[in-house]
């Protein structure tokens, strides 16, 4: 069944982990799934990516961030996930629009009804039927991340991740039907127990969906 999954989180939240994770579950159960990321996804996108995240030797302006980052982001909708979902499958995404109105919106403060409109014109106006938001202290999330080389985004203050967080939870507080907050400093184990519950739930929806009413059909037929 056509279903698109998103997952959101801080620095050091897991949410690739338990992307990851889940794409496994479906393809172990026979559900036919696809598992891509932001920035990237797609020839194009990756190279944008790797130089919004890397470069050291260039100041990027957040307006420039905005639109670079959908300008990736419009190339994967329109080459990989409008067409999977077309397909009928599961569509993973490792962050998506949502990413981009805490960062730049919450962030780097740029407006956000701009930074809104931007992203609904890169999606082509899709959104996730599930956001699942992997929340985590600021600290203990950028501590984890402290034995790798850093990006350009995990080299920020700690007050720019705090506002990526508080922009998070307004976010899937305005909308509490699309998102699913999971406190991220649980295990691995238990977090994808969590997440399994609410997508099995969708997948068993979709499938009740498509069966056909069969009292409508016995009625028109008696009739």
């Amino acid at each position: 069944m056509s279903l698109f999954i998103t997952f959101e989180g801080g620095e050091g939240s897991g949410k690739s982990v338990q992307a990851k994770a889940l794409f496994r579950r479906l393809s172990e159960l026979a559900v036919p799934a696809l598992l891509t990321h932001e920035p990237g996804g797609t020839p194009f996108g990756e190279r944008l990516g790797h130089w919004l995240k890397w470069a050291q030797d260039a100041y990027i302006s957040p307006l420039t961030e905005l639109m670079l980052f959908n300008a990736s982001r419009a190339q994967l909708v329109a080459e990989v996930i409008q067409p999977n979902l077309k397909s009928g499958k599961a569509v993973i995404c490792d962050r998506y629009a949502d990413s981009t109105t805490v960062y730049q919106g919450y962030g780097r403060e740029l407006d956000l009804a701009m930074v809104k409109a931007t992203n609904k014109a890169a999606t082509q106006g899709l959104k996730p039927d599930l956001t699942i938001l992997l929340d985590i202290a600021v600290e203990e999330g950028l501590a984890r991340k402290v034995a790798r080389k850093q990006d350009r985004f995990e080299q920020e203050t700690t007050a720019f991740h705090h506002k990526v967080r508080e922009g998070y939870l307004e976010l899937a507080a305005a909308e509490p039907r699309r998102w699913l907050v999971v406190d991220a400093s649980q295990s691995r184990r238990k977090i994808a127990d969590i997440i399994w519950q609410r997508v099995s739930r969708l997948l068993a929806k979709g499938k009740n969906d498509k069966k056909p009413n069969l009292k409508i059909g016995k009625q028109f037929e008696a009739g």
